[in-house]
């Protein structure tokens, strides 16, 4: 599969894909930083405090939506 190619699947994806995999993203490069640092942290941990924050925010923000 050529770079192009990736790019146009890319595109093709729906936004909450898209959303999800860049959150899966943030956890694993968390973990392999710290793991670098030599404090491993384990990844469902930080998972869960993704999808924790994740629920706090309106969709398509980065800022906190006001609580009911």
């Amino acid at each position: 599969m050529t770079w192009t190619q990736n790019i146009a699947q890319w595109r093709s994806l729906p936004a909450e894909r898209k959303l999800q995999i860049r959150r899966e993203a943030i956890a694993l490069d968390v973990a392999q930083s710290m793991a670098f640092e030599r404090e491993p942290v384990d990844i469902e941990l930080i998972r869960e405090t993704l999808a924790t924050h994740a629920r706090k925010m309106p969709p398509g923000s980065s800022k906190p939506g006001s609580e009911p």
